[in-house]
């Protein structure tokens, strides 16, 4: 088992020429991608349809234009993300659950005109209303009706240009914008973090030096390729680094994954607490036996979910930390250095520092600067305008501990915190609380201004005859603060989520005020 040093000079390249380099290495005949679809793909079989698309797109999306894909997590979307880059055109991933609104705002504010979609998906995923919207600002490109207009002479074109492929692929600086990736919005409107080639390929890079991985380890990732961790760990990484990959459009699809994990006898999987729990719950217990390297990322990992993963399968569980903004990965735990309760140790050529937040104490935020930490977020006020990161130093708005030997554990985010009678309560802690008493719920905190106290805490809960009786007798035998016991405690059917699988506090902070509403009319 072994890893090749970080090595920048290696960062300096475009995604396209990337892709290449991996190909040279592995021979283009490997067979490198797969998807729901079993047809897998060699690199040669990626390159050779990239330019096929690209040439056909090259018409239809003008030179400076940015264009959408809103695809599902496959090869279509893998090679149409390349096509564009063969091209020289920019993509801007389109997060297709985060709602007309969300989207209309990130289509304005990346100047997306046109947008690469997929009349089937649209029909699978129930997408037509959204379809209807999107309409009226933008032109959707369907790629059944390229596909179809693709005719012998331009298959015959992508052969001879696969063969010869820095000759007719566009020229670009891997300083250039290669991708525009929307935040989460778990806690407001999504914003576009503008990434260069050099920067994910930079995390690449610091990944694969970081973790020890197996030459012939496969990758199986459900995660949307619209959220970096998708892109990033699922698709770009093994590609280039010449690791298989499987791809499956959807993370919710909790009983069919485990089977396909089994089938493809994938050793390297990523995925949420939240999913991993519903897997392992729907997996036989030789489901999950082939995988060799598991992280988790964008919510803290459960002890339930460790011990069910160790003992059922044998799996013990890595827990990470990324941010859109680094492309995404800032840390991850790796096999024999894995401390439970941390994100793990930062990646490598990454620098960090720490400042106070007043009213926080035993943390301090985090600040990122590095070759993955992007080039800013895209300015809504001008076309093609970023607002450039100062000094290149990323806030991440999380609230951390670094200890003597690196390890990072995250307290929570600087607006996860409640200011009650003076004091900050971290949010996340109230979750984690609500967690340990009943552990066969979902848990989810938000706060609410409060006349008396400054502000209130109101937990959701999937826990049937979840009371704050419960949760006091528990601060109280425990040494807990007492502010940490939420006002109101709701019980729902299912804590809403993302399509990332990240808690949506956005909808959960609405009917918190509402709700609060009601109760004081009433």
């Amino acid at each position: 088992m072994g890893t090749r040093p970080f090595d920048l000079a290696r960062t300096r390249v475009t995604l396209f020429e990337a892709l290449l380099r991996a190909r040279e290495a592995r021979g283009g005949k490997f067979k490198i991608l797969e998807d729901h679809e079993r047809k897998p793909l060699s690199y040669d079989d990626i390159v050779r349809a990239a330019f096929a698309l690209g040439g056909k797109l090259d018409t239809q999306i003008k030179r400076r234009e940015t264009a959408g894909i809103m695809l599902p997590t496959g090869a279509g979307c893998t090679v149409t993300f390349f096509a564009l880059h063969a091209i020289g055109r920019t993509p801007a991933m389109l997060n297709f659950t985060a709602g007309a609104m969300n989207l209309r705002s990130a289509c304005e504010a990346a100047n997306v005109k046109k947008i690469l979609t997929s009349r089937t998906f649209i029909k699978l995923a129930k997408l037509e209303a959204l379809e209807a919207e999107l309409s009226k600002f933008a032109k959707l490109i369907y790629l059944e009706d390229i596909r179809k207009s693709i005719d012998l002479g331009d298959k015959i074109a992508a052969v001879l240009k696969a063969m010869m492929p820095r000759a007719f692929s566009a020229k670009g600086s891997p300083d250039d914008t290669a991708v525009i990736l929307f935040t989460s919005g778990s806690y407001g409107t999504p914003k576009g973090a503008v990434l260069s080639h050099a920067n994910l390929v930079s995390n690449v890079e610091q990944g694969y030096s970081h973790v020890p991985f197996e030459p012939d380890w496969s990758f199986f990732s459900p995660l949307p390729m619209f959220h970096c961790f998708g892109l990033l760990g699922g698709v770009l990484l093994p590609l280039f680094t010449g690791h298989k990959t499987f791809l499956f459009p959807s993370p919710l699809a909790v009983k069919e994954i485990p089977k396909l994990v089994h089938d493809t006898g994938a050793n390297v999987f990523f995925a949420t607490d939240t999913f991993a729990q519903q897997y392992a719950r729907n997996a036989a217990d030789d489901d999950l036996k082939c995988i060799r390297l598991m992280v988790l990322g964008a919510e803290r990992v459960k002890p339930e979910t460790r011990e069910m993963y160790q003992r059922r399968f044998g799996v013990e569980l890595l827990e990470g930390y990324g941010a859109t903004e680094a492309s995404p990965l800032i840390s991850v735990n790796i096999p024999g250095r894995n401390k439970h309760g941390t994100v793990g140790q930062f990646v490598p050529a990454l620098e960090w520092r720490l400042e106070a937040v007043p009213g926080i104490e035993g943390g301090k935020r985090l600040f990122v600067r590095g070759p993955n930490v992007m080039r800013g977020y895209l300015d809504p006020t001008k076309p093609f305008g970023i607002d450039l990161l100062p000094q290149g130093w990323h806030d991440t708005g999380d609230v951390v501990d670094v200890d003597e030997d690196g390890y990072i554990r995250i307290l929570g985010r600087v607006k996860r915190f409640a200011k009650i009678g003076g004091e900050m309560v971290s949010l996340n802690a109230v979750e984690g609380y609500a967690q340990t008493v009943w552990p066969d719920g979902t848990h989810a905190a938000v706060a609410l201004p409060d006349s008396r106290k400054g502000e209130r805490i109101i937990l959701f809960t999937s826990h049937e005859g979840a009371d704050t009786a419960a949760l006091l007798d528990w601060c109280k035998a425990n040494g807990a603060s007492e502010l940490a016991v939420p006002k109101r405690i709701v019980v729902i059917d299912a804590i809403p989520v993302l399509g990332t699988g990240k808690t949506d506090y956005v909808v959960l902070q609405r009917l918190a005020a509402e709700q609060y509403a009601e109760a004081k009319a009433a």
